[in-house]
């Protein structure tokens, strides 16, 4: 082809507000029942993280908390206590601390943390399409058969390619001369310059005699591809920089392609008003058009300024009044450093196009990608052989009803230089995939109804938000092959975050989140231990001193003891079946007596607490002596507990 061708809603002070008030309002319907209060778990982390301990999780959830509630500068701060402890995070820990930077105006450091998100995430674009796809000509393989083709009986000996449905009409460009118009040559293929065509498309798929469209249209110059809206009465097509006589040229002396606009006449004859559309220019070309389903965005090829490549894919928005908005490039998942061209919408609001860029059979190869409601691109994919050959295979044109189509190439076999094809799909290729999942309370496993979603890309560049309905489920449509995060916020939940990869082949993926209860309520009778995520107080084997990693748990329980002054407790040690149950239990009376002591060091006055060590006798599992198990189930059994015996 020779012609020039993209919450977490935490807000500290009014959760605490919340929580006494639902105390007062519990409290006051009915006193038989035990006195409930809540615990800000957050709260009690940054109490706890305050007095100097170093906990990886405490920070991330301290970051997370103030990070989703676009409180960057606060969220730095703990971000920064995290990296300070340790190096080595997940991707998005990364990308949240440099937005937090770049708030407090550290740019150097927040781009020494982009680098390093980029790094840690692997969605670098110097990742080579090539490198990426290794087994290309498989994957062609298993896209290709999936078309019936043949010569679609209208080509002459020279050029014609590039069509469009006009109702029951096919519209292309044609460089054969049948007069009307004084011969012209093109020098580049010393053919006849271009004009546009029209045949019948019959009811047996055959086509009728070519016709050529009115002179309004057809210049002295080149025109081509065109597309139509569809009542049939707005056409929009590419000319060789032509208008009222006189043709425009770059700095080169080169006249380039400019897209126009035509409307049909009242009687239905003929175009006229032929206008220049206002993003065309002296120094580049516009080429090649295609409408959006709703007719409101226009695709297009370019290679003006901000192309990636030799050319790029572009969009304009066509306004009501009949402006255009400013073009915008499709990007880097659609553009490379070679040409995209020939863009086509079909009804199924895909995007064909034709590239000599990607993995492919040879010269210009079609490609497809499903458009998203959010405007993103699924995976791109050639669409095989015997459409793509070792030729230029460009304009693609379908019918999604009927299967129906053609595509232009210039392979060996044609009759002309540039020949249009039909063809038959006997089988689809798009590839369609939607998250599902159902929302849950951890403790208690029950639904959560009313749940905020938000659905991040790899780079956490927000794409869309939903509400889990009455049964906790969520559902949105994704692109398949992507990596996507799901942010679930809720009030009086810990905000969770999860993340997949989506599968290449069509079908659901299926994430599924438990949030864990931000405001816990507690009781008399409630374990400190379990409300608070402490799984047990380590010690050293067959010693009862509080370690300091024990010493950051116990912080948790002085905390809460602090905010709830009456509150006492009933402390509990257990081990596990080895040794004699003699010894255990003088261990475990030990230890909870070492703890006792640190609480009372530390502020709680000795009355408010009671201690006993139950050695081996509650066991949680079947542990017991001469059974066989596993070092985690015996830790399970290796547990402390804060009971609450008193509110008042």
């Amino acid at each position: 082809m020779k012609i020039n061708t993209l919450i977490y809603s935490l807000l500290l002070s009014l959760m605490v507000l919340q929580g006494h008030g639902q105390k007062a309002k519990v409290a006051s319907a009915d006193k038989q029942y035990d006195r409930y209060a809540y615990v800000d778990a957050i709260t009690t982390y940054e109490r706890v993280a305050q007095k100097g301990y170093k906990d990886e999780k405490m920070f991330q959830k301290l970051g997370n908390a103030y990070y989703f509630n676009a409180e960057l500068e606060k969220a730095g701060k703990w971000y920064g206590e995290l990296f300070a402890m340790i190096q080595d995070q997940e991707a998005e820990y990364y990308y949240r601390y440099s937005q937090c930077l770049k708030a407090v105006g550290d740019y150097a450091q927040a781009d020494k943390m982009l680098a390093a998100f980029n790094t840690k995430s692997g969605n670098d674009k110097r990742a080579q399409l090539y490198s990426n796809h290794k087994n290309y000509l498989e994957e062609i393989k298993a896209n290709s058969g999936r078309f019936n083709i043949a010569d679609a009986g209208i080509n002459s000996e020279f050029s014609d390619y590039g069509s469009s449905f006009s109702g029951n009409k096919l519209v292309f460009a044609s460089a054969r001369d049948t007069g009307g118009v004084s011969k012209k040559v093109f020098k580049w293929t010393n053919q006849s310059f271009t004009n546009l065509y029209s045949s019948e498309v019959k009811k047996d798929g055959t086509l009728g005699q070519p016709e050529r469209l009115s002179k309004k249209i057809n210049s002295k110059f080149h025109e081509s591809t065109p597309v139509f809206t569809q009542d049939g009465k707005t056409m929009y097509f590419t000319r060789n920089n032509y208008l009222e006589g006189k043709k425009g040229k770059d700095s080169k002396r080169i006249t380039l392609l400019k897209l126009y606009k035509a409307t049909l006449n009242k009687e239905g004859d003929n175009w006229e008003d032929v206008v220049a559309l206002p993003f065309n220019s002296e120094n580049y070309s516009v080429a090649h058009p295609a409408l959006s389903l709703d007719e409101k965005t226009l695709y297009f090829a370019s290679d003006m300024p901000g192309t990636l490549g030799q050319s790029d894919l572009f969009k304009a928005t066509i306004n009501q009044d009949g402006s255009y908005g400013t073009p915008d490039n499709l990007g880097a998942t659609i553009n490379t450093e070679g040409r995209e061209t020939f863009p086509f919408i079909s009804d199924e609001n895909e995007l064909y196009f034709a590239s000599d860029a990607r993995p492919g059979l040879g010269g210009l190869d079609i490609y497809v990608t499903k458009i998203a409601n959010d405007n993103n691109f699924a995976d791109i994919q050639n669409v095989g052989a015997p459409v793509n050959g070792t030729a230029d295979d460009f304009a693609f044109l379908i019918d999604s009803k009927s299967k129906n189509g053609f595509f232009t190439s210039n392979r060996t076999g044609g009759k002309g230089f540039d020949d249009i094809y039909k063809f038959t799909q006997t089988r689809k290729l798009a590839c369609e995939q939607s998250l599902t999942g159902i929302i849950t309370n951890k403790e208690t496993a029950k639904i959560l109804p009313n749940t905020k979603l938000s659905l991040f890309d790899e780079k956490f560049q927000l794409l869309k938000q939903g509400i889990s309905d009455d049964n906790g489920h969520y559902n949105f449509e994704v692109l398949c092959g992507k990596t996507y995060f799901v942010r679930a916020e809720k009030q009086d939940y810990e905000t969770k975050e999860g993340t997949t990869t989506i599968a290449k082949a069509s079908g659901k993926s299926e994430l599924n989140l438990a949030l864990e209860q931000r405001i816990k309520p507690i009781g008399v009778g409630a374990d400190l231990a379990k409300t608070l995520g402490i799984p047990m107080i380590y010690f050293d084997l067959d010693k009862s001193f509080i370690r300091k990693d024990a010493a950051f748990e116990l912080e948790k329980v002085l905390a809460v003891m602090q905010e709830y002054p009456k509150m006492k407790i009933d402390v509990r040690s257990h081990t596990d079946c080895r040794q004699t149950a003699q010894y255990n239990e003088a261990l475990s009376d030990g230890r909870a007596k070492s703890t006792m002591v640190w609480l009372v060091k530390n502020g709680i006055k000795a009355s408010r607490l009671t201690t006993k060590g139950y050695g081996e006798t509650q066991l949680v599992n079947k542990c017991s002596d001469g059974m066989q198990c596993t070092e985690e189930q015996h830790q399970a059994n290796r547990r402390s507990e804060f009971i609450i015996v008193s509110m008042e």
